[in-house]
């Protein structure tokens, strides 16, 4: 039986762990049928031990989304490697110790503009460095990952305004690719025990809110539904659907207080 993404070649971002949303991506995706290449940064070497858990191997890139000379090279690197590629998953998130925690009123410019470049910006960058390797006439997919901006979370602090910034990107990229068949959309996820969740301090307390409110149970070990939902939008079954945000938190965006 043939897979959904049968054919299709993908850049992964952001496998960082085996708990990892994008981890469960890639795997997903070699598993419906897709060629697949990693990035990482800063260490490499984590992301290529981890690569070896996934059911085929997958080349791993060193990718800083910041470094213009990484991105310049991106290109050469993958289309030596797949010869193109049909789809991009954008899973990269970082904001300084000084953003995050409650620290909101103090945290300075400096890491404000940290968070934008790493978490919202690199969505742009790493489109447009993927752009020359989409297939003339047949568009693209590229799926980023975010945490509902609608909503000032505990905690969460200076990146809630950057995947603010995240969505809206998300959406003028859309507006922008999309003559060119290159759709551009975000899957809005609950909140997972990754790496970058456990570096923000008290995050277990954001957690519980979804044990309080979310009508559908859910759980912070299981990245797989919130990977499921990326690869549908990496395949063909949604040839028209362009600048969504679609939710897979259980249902918790949907309820009041």
């Amino acid at each position: 039986m043939s897979g959904i993404l049968d054919g299709k070649r993908l850049l992964v971002t952001g496998v960082l762990m085996e708990s990892s949303i994008a981890f469960h991506v890639a795997k997903l995706a070699q598993e419906q049928g897709a060629e697949v290449i990693l990035t990482a940064f800063p260490r490499p070497t984590l992301t290529e031990r981890i690569a070896r858990k996934l059911p085929k191997p997958a080349k791993v890139i060193e990718l800083d989304v910041t470094n213009d000379e990484h991105l310049a090279r991106l290109e050469g690197v993958v289309r030596a490697e797949l010869g193109g590629l049909d789809g991009v998953v954008h899973s990269i998130g970082f904001a300084p110790q000084d953003a995050l925690g409650g620290n909101f009123l103090n945290t300075p410019f400096e890491s404000v503009a940290t968070a934008m470049h790493v978490s919202a910006f690199s969505l742009k960058s790493l489109t447009m460095a993927c752009k020359p390797l989409f297939p003339e006439n047949e568009g693209a997919s590229v799926v980023g990952l975010t945490f509902d901006a609608q909503y000032a979370w505990p905690q969460y602090d200076w990146m809630g305004p950057a995947k603010a910034a995240l969505e809206a990107t998300s959406r003028y990229l859309a507006r922008d690719l999309g003559k060119e068949k290159i759709r551009c959309n975000l899957i809005s996820a609950g909140p997972i025990g990754s790496m970058a969740a456990k570096s923000i301090p008290g995050f277990s307390g954001l957690a519980d809110i979804w044990d309080q409110r979310s009508p559908m149970e859910w759980d912070m070990a299981d990245p797989e539904p919130a990977a499921k939902g990326v690869v549908a939008l990496l395949s063909d079954w949604f040839p028209k659907t362009t600048g969504e945000i679609i939710h897979v938190d259980g249902g918790l965006h949907a309820m009041g207080a």
